[in-house]
């Protein structure tokens, strides 16, 4: 009998990434496609949905042609995918209109009503952000009523991938989590939220955990891609927890810091514990009666991409210009608050600045002061998450800012935590997918399967330089109340 494989999609913003798996977590290969967003207006984000339909079937055709064998003993396939994304169907299952995704902000105003109703944060034990999904349908009922009086499901991008696959309007517990329709504590969907956004129940997917199966793939897709035998669909994960699945953080204590677009600070709960005020997450995991929190910053390698097309030289280049070391912070302090922040500002409007700057500056130190401007955004999350009760004692570093030790020291040292950094391989959220599969299949346990990668070192505070990364950070956070709206008005 040919061994059982499985398959992990994460369906990003920009692309669909595939990773096609033994049961031991051994890669067979791996394939992607690309898709595109569209910006009409100024706030707004869009992407049509038939792109990650054409996505997955061209990832799909790649694994055919490289691995015919392997892929027709295709056992499982789980699903990862960018949140809050709001894909509105008809009765029928047509789209409606382009999904309005994470990072549209036209929904402010809606979001900030729906965050002012009593309950709200009680429910859903968080802020109402503007991407999340419910003030976005609040905003079609205002702007194209006549769309959401159409509107019979409301699914996740992820799943209306599976949609397609399988047949069924299903939603795991950690990307619903998201949306400010969910009571998160009970895991299941909140009949109060709902009344308050005028939806009904019957409107929601169903939902299940996401190492539960969530479908089975249709017989005409499995046809097409040459596969043998019947395909268990998992209930799968938004990205984050998804990508905390790939990592094995799942137990108390457990986390890992990204620096990538965004930056994340993730720490795994087996408690349901929110504080909102803080604007951390506090989101279902894709493990049954598991949750997580997390830190949000807006922007993260986003800020040094930003220094490098304003300094017209490559993010790369202007990274490994630094030393390896860490020196304690510059005199430049940089406010990473290019679109706006979350954790713990939740202020769309706000807006970064560079303080201190001397005609002598270097790309050097603005590089510097980029990165270090960026931990301390990283350290306000540490500090909410203390907050709700989180503890971490030591975190993985995952993104593509861990290209750089000056970094990786200078954030260690910041949040005074010291950050393991994975050995090669695969371990981001298409491996929690497939790690998600295998469980939905019932080929191993839940402790067997989430395992934390083999680790290739850690990098350790400096306590040489604690003290003046407390004081750097000391002066960051003084710097905030000059930024915000309210004192910006007060000086006018």
């Amino acid at each position: 009998m040919t061994e059982a494989v499985y398959l992990g999609v994460d369906l990003g913003t920009s692309g669909l990434r595939s990773l096609l798996v033994r049961e031991n977590g051994n890669v067979i290969g791996s394939a992607e496609a690309a898709c595109s967003a569209r910006h009409p207006q100024f706030g707004w984000s869009e992407q049509d949905p038939a792109q990650w339909l054409a996505a997955f079937d061209a990832v799909m055709q790649k694994l055919r042609a490289a691995h015919p064998k392997e892929l027709a003993a295709l056992g499982g396939i789980g699903l990862s995918g960018h949140m809050h994304g709001a894909t509105l169907l008809d009765s029928a299952d047509t789209v409606l209109r382009p999904c309005i995704l994470w990072n549209d902000t036209r929904a402010s105003q809606q979001a900030a009503m729906l965050d002012a109703m009593p309950d709200m944060r009680a429910i859903t034990g968080n802020i109402v952000f503007p991407g999340f999904t419910a003030p976005k349908l609040m905003w079609v009922e205002a702007h194209e009523p006549e769309i959401f009086a159409k509107t019979a499901k409301v699914l996740l991008p992820k799943d209306y991938l599976r949609l397609w696959l399988t047949g069924e309007h299903v939603s795991d517990m950690s990307d619903s989590a998201g949306t400010s329709w969910m009571d998160v504590g009970a895991r299941a969907w909140s009949d109060k939220a709902l009344e308050l956004t005028h939806m009904r129940a019957e409107q929601m997917p169903r939902l299940v955990e996401g190492s539960a199966a969530g479908g089975m793939l249709r017989a005409e897709l499995r046809g097409n891609w040459g596969i043998s035998g019947p395909v268990v669909v998992a209930g799968g994960a938004g990205d984050n927890a998804a990508a905390a699945c790939g990592a094995g953080c799942f137990a108390e204590g457990s986390g890992f810091v990204s620096l990538g677009t965004s930056g994340v600070l993730l720490a795994a709960r087996d408690q349901f514990a929110p504080d909102a005020a803080t604007a951390v997450h506090t989101f279902c995991h894709a493990v049954p009666a598991r949750w997580y929190q997390m830190g949000v910053i807006l922007a993260a390698t986003d800020c040094l991409n930003w220094l490098a097309r304003n300094l017209g030289r490559s993010a790369g280049d202007l990274a490994t210009a630094l030393p390896d070391a860490a020196n304690g912070p510059g005199n430049v302090m940089f406010l990473p608050y290019l679109s706006g922040e979350r954790t713990p500002h939740n202020n769309a409007q706000l807006r970064g600045a560079l303080v201190g700057l001397d005609v002598a500056d270097t790309p050097e130190q603005l590089t510097q002061a980029v990165m270090e401007g960026v931990c301390y955004a990283l350290r306000d999350s540490l500090e909410a998450l203390f907050v709700t009760g989180a503890r971490l004692n030591q975190v993985l570093a995952v993104g593509g800012g861990t290209r750089s030790r000056f970094w990786l020291e200078t954030l260690a040292s910041t949040l005074g935590l010291p950050l393991s950094l994975p050995a090669g391989g695969e371990f981001g959220a298409a491996l929690g997918a497939a790690r998600l599969a295998i469980a939905a299949s019932g080929a191993a346990g839940l402790d067997e399967i989430m395992q934390t990668p083999p680790i290739a070192e850690t990098i350790d505070p400096r306590a040489d330089l604690a003290e003046r990364y407390a004081a750097g950070y000391a002066r960051y956070r003084a710097l905030y109340p000059a930024l915000s709206d309210d004192s910006a008005l007060r000086a006018g």
